[in-house]
């Protein structure tokens, strides 16, 4: 499933030289990304509850109807990736407020800004992630 950051307003955190790694201030940057994130997926779920509120129409033609039918279902299989992205961006906040976002929950090391900023919903270092994968691909 990619989870894939829409386009915000907020700048990528410019670091200082010699700053601690998850201090106060990336802390808070990285909190505002992820609530901007979760607040544009949940107007998207507000969208489509009015869009499909609003375009339900009992069409006379099958086929017409099957279109529709099939364009609802195509927009709540969307919003359910979305809604399980939104219970992913819940728990990376509660990790941020335990003190364990930016480290690798298998290694422990710090997976390091520019890959959060890629994904900030990221769990494991790029090692631990690629290891992962190559696991999975040798299971299938």
């Amino acid at each position: 499933m990619p989870e894939q950051m829409p386009q915000g307003h907020i700048e990528p955190y410019k670091e200082k030289k010699g700053e601690e790694y998850m201090n106060d201030r990336q802390i808070e940057h990285f909190r505002a990304i992820l609530q901007d994130w979760r607040k544009q997926l949940m107007m998207e779920v507000d969208r489509t509850v009015h869009h499909m509120q609003d375009e339900v129409t009992n069409f006379p033609d099958p086929n017409d109807r099957a279109s529709q039918e099939s364009e609802f279902a195509l927009e709540l299989r969307t919003r359910d990736r979305e809604r399980k992205l939104i219970r992913k961006i819940d728990k990376t906040l509660d990790n941020l407020d335990n003190g364990d976002y930016g480290f690798c929950e298998s290694c422990g090391v710090e997976i390091g800004i520019r890959r959060l900023e890629a994904r900030p919903t990221a769990t494991l270092c790029v090692d631990c992630k690629q290891l992962e994968e190559i696991k999975e691909k040798q299971r299938v």
